[in-house]
């Protein structure tokens, strides 16, 4: 496949015939393109309205202690959303112009082989985040089954392995499968948390004003931080935008593109956010299951609102965490997608999901994402910069599906800047998202022209 000058996207035929990787890999074509605006907005809905993001907003209340106050919280939040809106418009175009997924598009900046290291940095923390939704998702499993076993079932590992076989049969039919438990899931969760916003409200409204909505915070150092975490949140997702945008019908300008963002993550992003703050102030627990079931004082209602707990869970894999690590192992296994998606569900299987939260507080889940947004801001800046600004949004991508052609090997100038953005992401690691995504993109900008002069990733960029 490759564009014209508008970025039109023209039938795959004769690239089709070069490609000697999985179907899943090629680029899609437009008639396989069939997800419209709507669905699509429900999909990022379904994505936002889960249990991660419910506990990034109990994370704000460490030991019966919010580090932010209302007011803080909410401008904390739509800084992180504006910025995540935007960055998932202008990275989903590549994908969306020519139907590429990440894995092949990181070959544009890293090379061949090196967008095999800079892919696994991507997959590993969908792995870790599919493993921790499917065990929050087996938490709330248990107690349904708690309530109609009389109290005689209760084992959190045998719901997660269960669970676990559930979704990775949902994953192996791909991404219609995706577009149609989103739909559902994000209805019916919403509603439930309604539900849950309410009794809030009417009985817990004195113990989250006093821990939470009127307590003093603070505009320092742990506001800029959890900005971060929000954006650390959603790193994973927009950096591999394209995987999801090249399955959107055609015909969609740029900002209407944009608001199927911003709206859906304002609206799950911003509710849920809100409840598990809520929910963390009235009870004192960070762990949602367990405060929902403190909170809810009736077990058929428990029931109710923790099988919608169990639907987000799965609901959020399905778009977030199964996928891009989906491609990263057929790229590099040359596995078939379906083999593909049965080994990630098995790697979530051992990643420990159990140690990120504990009951007192969710500091180790934050900790996690700050870590591991520190290599992929570096990575989503390299790859603005590749797109946008050395090849003015110009690439022959059949280049990207040859052993041998331009972007063959390591490209040296992005591993390097990857590296030094990491790096100095590490020097701060409460901001680091933003220390790493702009010293690795100037790094790579002064490395892609001044440093390996015969290299062949300068070729078709405005330093050739």
């Amino acid at each position: 496949m490759s564009t014209n000058l508008a970025g039109q996207v023209l039938e795959p035929v004769q690239l089709h015939e070069e490609i000697s990787m999985d179907e899943s890999l090629k680029p899609k074509r437009e008639s396989d393109r069939t997800v419209g605006p709507v669905p699509y907005m429900f999909m990022w809905i379904g994505d936002g309205v889960n249990l991660g993001n419910m506990t990034l907003g109990a994370s704000l209340i460490v030991a019966g202690v919010a580090t932010l106050n209302v007011f803080q919280t909410f401008v904390a939040a739509m800084i992180a959303i504006g910025i995540i809106s935007l960055i998932f418009a202008i990275n989903d175009r590549f994908g969306y112009r020519t139907g590429i997924p990440y894995v092949v598009q990181l070959r544009m900046s890293f090379g061949i082989k090196g967008a095999i290291i800079s892919s696994f940095l991507r997959g590993v923390p969908a792995i870790v985040w599919y493993g921790f939704q499917s065990w929050v998702g087996a938490t709330a499993l248990n107690e349904i089954i708690k309530v109609f076993s009389g109290g005689s079932f209760d084992s959190i590992p045998i719901c997660f392995i269960l669970l676990q076989a559930v979704q990775i049969v949902l994953s192996m039919y791909g991404f219609h499968a995706i577009k149609w438990v989103e739909t559902l899931a994000s209805v019916v969760i919403m509603l439930a948390l309604v539900y849950v916003f309410g009794i809030l409200l009417n009985s817990h409204s004195a113990a989250i004003s006093q821990n939470w909505v009127n307590a003093k915070g603070t505009w320092g150092l742990p506001f800029f931080a959890f900005i971060m975490v929000f954006l650390g949140n959603y790193a994973a997702i927009f950096l591999s935008a394209g995987d999801y945008s090249r399955e959107l019908r055609s015909g969609i300008s740029d900002k209407k593109r944009s608001m199927l963002y911003f709206l859906p993550i304002v609206i799950a992003y911003g509710f849920v956010l809100t409840i598990g703050a809520m929910m963390a102030a009235a009870t004192g627990l960070s762990n949602p299951v367990k405060a929902f079931a403190v909170i809810v004082d009736n077990p058929y209602i428990t029931v109710f609102v923790s099988a919608f707990i169990v639907i987000g869970a799965v609901a959020v894999n399905m778009v977030a965490n199964i996928v891009p690590p989906a491609y990263v192992i057929s790229l590099v296994t040359k596995l078939k997608y379906k083999a593909a998606v049965i080994i990630t569900g098995l790697l979530a299987l051992c990643s420990f999901p159990w140690v990120l939260v504990q009951d007192s507080s969710a500091q180790g889940l934050n900790t996690f994402i700050l870590i591991y947004s520190a290599f992929l801001g570096p990575i989503v800046a390299i790859m603005l910069v590749e797109y946008y600004i050395l090849r003015k949004q110009k690439v022959d991508t059949a280049e990207l599906y040859m052993d041998n052609g331009i972007f063959k090997g390591y490209n040296p100038s992005a591993l390097l800047a990857m590296v030094i953005g990491a790096g100095s992401a590490f020097l701060l690691v409460d901001i680091g998202w933003i220390i790493g995504f702009m010293t690795a993109g100037i790094a790579y900008l002064l490395l892609s022209k001044f440093a390996f002069k015969g290299s062949s990733f300068k070729k078709g960029t405005i330093y050739e």
